[in-house]
């Protein structure tokens, strides 16, 4: 499986890749989880935006949050998601590896938190994630946040 990764500002994004990325995150976060939210929160633009391309089709993507954004003094990854016809491949993993990669190089080794979906706590165990919080529902689903020290 070949990813061409490419890491943007939301100023730098080309129409066509921020439409690629909002068109995923509607598919998956929307259509597929039948959840009613509004996803477009104004927390977009002063983030870093990581693509993970698979020839011309968006096959994951993540939002890679400055610190004091989601939460005080901690980086975040958000908006995690891949494209259902790029699952089955290990690339929920592969993203995540590349987010944390790209949140330390811009970031430094520091701490990093996360709101995960509840039934992906063990997922982000896996890559050294810990529970951090108590559940919580946000937009019907239940979530948990998570560092990973």
């Amino acid at each position: 499986m070949t990813i061409r990764w490419t890491l943007k500002t939301f100023q730098e994004l080309t129409p066509d890749e921020l439409y690629a990325a909002l068109r995923l995150r509607s598919e998956v976060f929307v259509v597929e989880q039948q959840c009613v939210f509004l996803d477009m929160d104004n927390k977009d633009q002063p983030c870093h935006h990581l693509l993970g391309w698979q020839g011309d089709h968006l096959a994951a993507c993540t939002r890679i949050v400055p610190p004091g954004l989601s939460y005080d003094n901690y980086p975040s990854i958000g908006r995690v998601v891949t494209s259902p016809a790029a699952r089955g491949q290990g690339m929920g993993r592969i993203l995540m590896e590349e987010s944390i990669r790209v949140t330390e190089a811009l970031y430094g080794k520091r701490a990093i938190r996360i709101g995960a979906q509840l039934y992906l706590k063990k997922f982000y165990e896996s890559l050294g994630f810990e529970q951090s919080s108590e559940v919580y529902d946000e937009d019907g689903i239940d979530h948990i946040e998570m560092t990973r020290p």
